[in-house]
């Protein structure tokens, strides 16, 4: 799901102001060579042109913010999650509710106010009919005011969520910042991300893809943390709910040079494995290790090699192993 089409969400002036300068426009136009009748008529003309304009471009406005955020109620699993941390979800469907009501209303009165002209014969009384439809146009939308200020802030916060691919099949690399998951990733994939020698370096979630049987399979790099949900930050927290809701295997990394202590690297792949049999372990860095130091952490924990996560993925996600994969015809 990709969060950067999302319109921008003006203040209500703009939209006002927008709305009166099409009506302008269009009279202006519609002066110029449409114009016909007894001078009754042609103000009859002019002010539904008007409030016809007005009426068109802030509807436009307002319906295009509607459709340009996703429906919350039908949202993937993880983005509903990722939006109920991130923002006060309540108040975003209010906010989404108010502009829907808004629409409504500008156009009910849009027709009411054309009925009142259609059946008018008092000149005076027509232009008075177009200026209290203007005045109830932006007395309505100034309602809104507060929630258009809020959905504004709501885009920016989700133009920052990650674009992953709900449907696909998906595994994360998982462990603390700085031992190897990015490099591993791009082992993976081939996705070149950006790497850095300090800790915290993932600053989002990376994604990469590999394709086994003409079938995508999704693999995302993610930072670690012991911290309680509450006291994640925003990137923490979207990888948490990428393994609670999409990771059909997650791929431990350990680094035993230790940019962070082993103790807590293992603390934190208990906590991982809870409850979970897909969840295997990648020893990063083996290169510059004592070849001792790695038949002991071997001891103990079930390393896998580069090439048997390749064979794991590709069979759980194919249900074939790759020596298995039919060959095209």
């Amino acid at each position: 799901m990709n969060f950067q089409t999302l319109l921008r969400v003006e203040i209500a002036d703009t939209y006002l102001d927008t709305a009166f300068r099409r009506a302008k426009d269009a009279v202006a136009r519609l002066r110029a060579g449409q114009l016909h009748g007894l001078r009754l008529d042609k103000s009859r003309q002019v002010e539904l042109e008007r409030i016809s304009a007005v009426r068109g471009s802030l509807t436009a406005s307002l319906n295009g913010i509607l459709h340009s955020f996703p429906s919350l109620d039908t949202l993937p699993p993880f983005y509903n999650e990722l939006v109920k941390c991130s923002l006060e979800y309540p108040e975003l469907k209010q906010a989404l509710g108010a502009i829907n009501w808004c629409s409504s209303r500008v156009s009910q009165f849009a027709s009411i106010y054309a009925d009142k002209i259609k059946q008018c014969r008092d000149l005076q009384v027509i232009s008075r009919y177009r200026r209290e439809y203007y005045g109830r146009a932006a007395s309505i939308l100034k309602q809104i005011a507060d929630q258009l200020v809020y959905l504004e802030q709501a885009r920016k916060t989700m133009k920052e969520f990650p674009t992953v691919k709900t449907s696909l099949f998906t595994a994360s690399i998982f462990g603390f910042p700085n031992v190897g998951k990015t490099t591993l990733l791009m082992k993976l994939t081939g996705s070149s991300p950006e790497i850095k020698d300090y800790a915290f370096t993932t600053k989002t979630l990376n994604v990469g893809n590999m394709v086994a049987n003409n079938q995508r399979i999704q693999i995302i790099d993610t930072p670690g943390t012991l911290n309680r949900f509450d006291k994640m930050n925003a990137i923490e927290k979207q990888a948490y709910l990428v393994n609670r809701h999409l990771a059909q295997m997650i791929v431990y990394v350990f680094d035993i040079t230790e940019p962070f202590p082993l103790d807590k690297q293992i603390a934190l792949y208990e906590q991982v494995k809870k409850g979970r049999t897909d969840v295997l372990i990648y020893l990063s860095k083996t290169d510059v290790l004592d070849k001792k130091m790695v038949d002991d952490f071997k001891k103990k924990y079930p390393i896998v090699s580069l090439e048997q996560i390749k064979q794991q993925l590709v069979k759980k996600a194919t249900g074939f192993r790759p020596e298995e994969i039919p060959k095209k015809v």
